[in-house]
């Protein structure tokens, strides 16, 4: 595989250094040149210097074959524009994109720049995995797949305690597809009994999060 990646700080020199190990060739493009000077004596050939904003740039790196185009600098704007020329112009299927500001995350969505990794919203989301609020947990969102995988606390005075999984009759859309029981995770069959205190871990349809809620919070009337 040939990844180029944009933007030599702490993430893109790793980013690198691990793809390379892994046996792919990486092409790291920085446009500071001090920076580039330092990486360039550990990765030689592979580092590149430059603005990869620039389209003369990012052609002499390769990018008209490249599989996987990753933009991680310190820029928002930066990283959006490399990865829509990517998509865009050269025709790249594959594109990471870092976002420095959480607050951008829906320019980046509307721009059908996917995935994007922000460190900010990660960190938050373990803070919630951690200690949850509201008993769901928001995993993953596949937007191209258009799936989504919650985790969801059972409650003792839940709709969902006490029945097996065929007896929990979830909206078309959702599926469980494992149980986490005191510290162990494993696959439900049809008959596995959900039990209070389980992490139920859910794959279902954009926007069915209110209606899987009440089948395993309190009060919840789903059956």
């Amino acid at each position: 595989m040939y990844v180029i990646i944009v933007g030599a700080g702490k993430v893109g020199w790793n980013l690198a250094r691990e793809l390379i190990e892994k046996g792919n060739e990486v092409t790291l493009i920085e446009g500071d040149r001090g920076r580039y000077l330092v990486v360039e004596e550990e990765l030689e050939h592979a580092a590149q210097y430059g603005d990869g904003t620039e389209l003369w740039v990012l052609e002499r790196a390769g990018i008209q074959r490249a599989d996987l185009v990753i933009a991680v600098t310190g820029d928002d704007e930066d990283n959006m524009l490399v990865c829509q020329v990517a998509k865009e112009k050269y025709l790249c299927d594959r594109t990471i994109a870092r976002v420095n500001n959480p607050r951008n995350l829906q320019h980046f969505k509307l721009l059908g720049i996917q995935p994007v990794v922000s460190a900010t919203d990660l960190i938050l989301r373990l803070i919630e995995h951690e200690v949850p609020r509201y008993g769901l947990v928001h995993l993953l969102a596949l937007e191209e797949e258009r799936l989504e995988i919650i985790e969801l606390e059972v409650s003792e005075d839940s709709a969902a305690a006490g029945k097996s999984v065929a007896q929990v009759q979830l909206p078309d859309g959702s599926l469980i597809i494992s149980v986490l029981r005191d510290g162990r995770g494993f696959v439900p069959n049809t008959e596995t009994v959900i039990e209070a205190g389980d992490q139920v871990l859910l794959v279902l349809d954009p926007g069915l999060e209110e209606s899987i809620t009440p089948y395993f919070q309190p009060d919840g009337r789903g059956e």
